[in-house]
């Protein structure tokens, strides 16, 4: 039985996506595994090869607990094609048409300010986006 799931995304530099995907879910460092009282320290007891650094990946945790956790992972291979899972930012879709959709132009400028790009927009239901390293991503409402 799977109790929680992890979201995975390779990339090329994976402190650029942290901080992008920090701003944009409002996630925080997820902390190391016990007993390491660091990430640097935990990544040290891993015995990965030479040449690879904690700076190559990061992970990431929703404070609340409720969202899955995000690890961003260097890979070499650069993305050459169009995401086949994406996350969706769901923001609250309460109130009248004109305040569902002035809340949604506004997250779409604040991910823009991030270092996100409009990719498409389907008014009134979603603005699909892309991450500093191309992922797409859509900003949506929540039912209700």
């Amino acid at each position: 039985m799977v109790t929680r799931i992890d979201l995975t995304l390779d990339c090329a530099d994976a402190q650029l996506l942290r901080a992008f995907w920090k701003t944009a879910l409002g996630y925080v460092d997820n902390p190391p595994p016990a007993p390491f009282r660091t990430t640097e320290e935990w990544f040290a007891s891993l015995g990965l090869p030479e040449g690879e650094s904690v700076e190559d990946g990061a992970w990431l945790c929703d404070p609340a607990g409720a969202g899955p956790r995000l690890s961003l992972l260097k890979v070499p291979e650069p993305k050459t094609a169009k995401n086949r899972l994406h996350i969706d930012v769901r923001i609250p879709g309460h109130g009248s048409a004109a305040e569902r959709n002035a809340r949604l132009a506004a997250e779409v400028v604040r991910l823009k300010e991030a270092g996100g790009s409009v990719l498409a927009e389907v008014e009134g239901r979603h603005v699909v986006m892309a991450d500093p390293e191309g992922n797409e991503f859509c900003v949506a409402l929540a039912a209700g």
